[in-house]
């Protein structure tokens, strides 16, 4: 049931704002964040971004909607069936869904205080596309925005989820006009409690970046699991002494990011192999959104998956060898043999030079010598970018490939291709075929 918060609701609205926001806000990152969620005119289930920033919201809901389109369609017809009731009921499941990952109690959400803010929401909804060059007709987008944003913010309280997606149907307008991705962004904050995200994300900085208006790592691990952690690897990680928190299960959705080739981060399996085929795609500045209605792509890894997870394990740098001192490990997280006189004779067959290290190909050649693959060989791709400037004919719609594992692991890193790049992080053989020709923009 719904419950208005008391007036001491603005010591935790303080807090949040702090938190995304630091110190100060620079007026032109906040008007860059200031969007609602509104669909595509030319892709009816895609979420359009009016400028860059957002996309940690936005590409994360947009990775709900899909995953839970291809769940109810099972494959890409769904493209042909939406309607604004469809877009309605698919965008208020994703947002139901985010939330309700927060493992939490009860569920905060953020809105407009209704007796201040009347010209919101009178405003109707269906036509009305609050983006861009249209932000001026509101009059809250003065000079002051931030200032009349925060000073009409209401926070409701509710217990059950089923609760938030009635208020939600109920304020679709709101959610959908110049502000919604900030009232969901500081709904998703509200609900997993301020003192709790600081906890998880260890650090001081704020979640929008300052100067580019780009989210934190926290902020889509937040959104994507529902814990505000600052690492992609899976579980905890000792580094220089520092035991640090990456993610605790597998994902909904999965995240890939070019950033693992540049060696700026290592994304665990759980993000890796998520329970459904869509992963949200990192470039140094942009989220976009990868899919497939091939549900084999996440079948439960075989033997031979795993092993070659676990050896990476404890291969950080992806050397494709392992530290001689390391094999008792890795034979015991596999399940395997793991006495010392048995380790010590593997270390000579697998190590005959005396080098100190034990390369991948040896050691699966002499664990796991029959190669099982779950994943098949041929498979279909669709790419999303919710920037409009950054896709084929300057308009968003999802972009189709061909997609094929070959036999060799060998890889190249071209410039010029960072999407293919950013998928070997997954499928280190993979090559796609874009159709039209065109490789789609990670930015």
């Amino acid at each position: 049931m719904e419950d208005t918060l008391p007036s001491t609701v603005e010591q935790e609205l303080l807090g949040i704002k702090h938190l995304v926001w630091g110190a100060t806000i620079k007026n032109d990152v906040f008007k860059r964040w200031s969007q609602g969620f509104y669909f595509s005119g030319g892709e009816k289930s895609a979420l359009e971004q009016a400028e860059g920033g957002p996309c940690a919201v936005i590409a994360p809901v947009q990775a709900f909607i899909l995953k839970n389109l291809l769940l109810d369609f099972n494959d890409l017809s769904f493209r042909n069936a939406m309607t604004e009731d469809l877009q309605h009921k698919y965008l208020i499941n994703a947002l139901c869904e985010i939330l309700k990952q927060c493992n939490v109690k009860k569920y905060i959400i953020a809105s407009f205080n209704k007796a201040k803010c009347k010209s919101i929401t009178d405003t109707g909804c269906s036509t009305n596309r609050l983006n861009g060059n249209e932000k001026d007709e509101l009059h809250f987008l003065a000079s002051e925005v931030s200032k009349t944003f925060h000073d009409n913010l209401q926070l409701y309280i509710f217990t059950k989820i089923e609760d938030v997606a009635v208020f939600f149907k109920q304020n679709i307008c709101i959610f959908k006009e110049t502000f919604g991705v900030l009232l969901f962004l500081y709904s998703v904050l509200a609900t997993r409690g301020v003192d709790l995200v600081k906890y998880e994300s260890d650090t001081t900085e704020p979640f929008i970046d300052a100067t580019y208006g780009y989210g934190s790592q926290s902020l889509i691990n937040l959104m994507l699991t529902g814990r505000a952690v600052t690492y992609v690897w899976d579980n905890y990680q000792d580094v220089g002494g520092l035991r640090l928190r990456g993610l605790e299960k597998q994902s909904q959705v999965g995240f890939i990011t070019l950033l693992e080739h540049l060696r700026y981060c290592t994304v665990g399996s759980f993000y890796k192999n998520p329970v459904h085929p869509v992963w949200i795609l990192g470039s140094d500045t942009h989220l976009s959104v990868l899919f497939s209605d091939e549900r084999k792509l996440v079948s439960p890894e075989t033997k031979s998956e795993k092993a070659r997870r676990i050896f990476k394990t404890f291969d950080p740098d992806g050397n494709n060898f392992i530290n001689v001192s390391s094999l008792q490990d890795v034979l015991a997280s596999l399940e395997l043999v793991s006495e010392p006189e048995y380790v010590d004779i593997m270390r000579k067959k697998l190590d005959p030079e005396n080098l100190g290290i034990i390369l991948l190909c040896s050691f699966m050649d002499e664990f796991f010598p029959v190669e099982e693959r779950s994943t098949p060989d041929m498979f279909p791709l669709y790419h999303y970018n919710g920037l409009a400037r950054s896709n084929l004919k300057k308009q968003v719609q999802y972009h189709a490939g061909s997609a094929i594992l070959l036999e060799s692991n060998l890889k190249s890193y071209n410039e010029s291709d960072p999407m293919l790049t950013c998928l070997q992080t997954k499928w280190p053989s993979i090559e796609v075929n874009w159709f039209e020709g065109v490789t789609p923009s990670l930015n």
